[in-house]
């Protein structure tokens, strides 16, 4: 398994576009967006506007992959995930490697029944404050990228390729020993931070000092925390005062995904917040009420923008 030199980002929003927009700068590595139809169309006329810079990163048909790629960066909305997993075939050989940095907690598994496990290393991002606006978008903080094997006692041959690369691209990250804490530490966030942005029209500098604003999230996340310890996974309190280093760190004009999707009237990803802790806590017998009513609240805003 040799260094990585091949990227290929599927997902041209706000996150996809920062890493994109990383790899392609750094010298040693050919990066494209896997894009089709009117998706790639707009990409290869339009480019991409990043902190005021232009970007043409180039925009590849599923079907004109010629060689798998080294590593493969998935940055979708949930929604798309799943017809987008079979235009990825052409991407994966023997030494690619996967990692999804999307919202949720069933990406890696969903691509990982298609393509193998083991292509796969578990991946959040945190911190990072990036707004998408049509084609630009604009970010203040990169944030941290935590990346690795399920549980990390020692670092893999594979993990050890992903960090040399994202050190070649100056993407600052991390490899802690349980990622699978990690990731329900940010679905944690994602069922708070979202859902309370999405329902308030509040940016991250009003949950930086409203008690009511920091109330509500905290209400959406304790009701996390209740599941990951029936899942076997250790959450705590402290979890969620540890939150509030990275949120405070976040620009206050900035937006959470959920909000600008509102603010769009763009399909959400309530089913994989709300609406995943709610189907979680029934299937464990465990009340969700908090998310139950908010979850209830961005589906009808949602219902009604999508049905105008």
């Amino acid at each position: 398994m040799g260094d990585i030199h091949k990227v290929v980002v599927i997902g041209a929003g706000a996150m996809g576009a920062y890493f994109a927009s990383r790899f392609y700068e750094a010298p040693g590595f050919s990066t494209s967006f896997l894009a089709k139809g009117e998706r790639q169309e707009k990409l290869q006329k339009n480019g991409l506007v990043i902190n005021g810079d232009s970007y043409h990163i180039p925009a590849v048909d599923p079907q004109q992959i010629d060689s798998p790629a080294d590593l493969v960066i998935v940055a979708l909305k949930h929604h798309h995930l799943a017809d987008t997993i079979p235009d990825m075939k052409n991407l994966i050989g023997p030494d690619t490697t996967i990692i999804s940095v999307m919202n949720g907690l069933e990406s890696e598994e969903m691509i990982g029944a298609v393509y193998g496990m083991d292509k796969i290393l578990y991946t959040i991002s945190v911190g990072i404050d990036a707004v998408r606006e049509g084609s630009r978008i604009n970010y203040t903080k990169p944030g941290t990228h935590y990346f690795g094997e399920a549980k990390n006692p020692s670092i893999t041959p594979k993990v050890r390729r992903v960090q040399a690369a994202f050190d070649q691209a100056g993407i600052k990250w991390e490899t802690p020993p349980d990622m699978v804490r990690m990731l329900w530490w940010k679905f944690m966030i994602n069922v708070g931070m979202n859902q309370a942005s999405a329902v308030t029209g509040a940016p991250y500098g009003i949950f930086h000092t409203d008690p009511d604003a920091q109330g509500l999230m905290e209400a959406l996340m304790q009701e996390v925390i209740t599941l990951a310890g029936a899942s076997n996974v250790n959450l705590t309190d402290q979890d969620i005062h540890d939150w509030y280093k990275f949120l405070n760190m976040l620009s206050p004009q900035g937006k959470t995904s959920m909000l600008q999707d509102v603010e769009a009237k763009r399909k959400t990803e309530i089913e994989i917040f709300g609406g995943k802790v709610v189907r979680l806590g029934k299937a464990l017998g465990i009340p969700t009420p908090v998310n139950l009513t908010v979850s209830r609240i961005i589906l009808l805003l949602e219902q009604q923008y999508l049905s105008d």
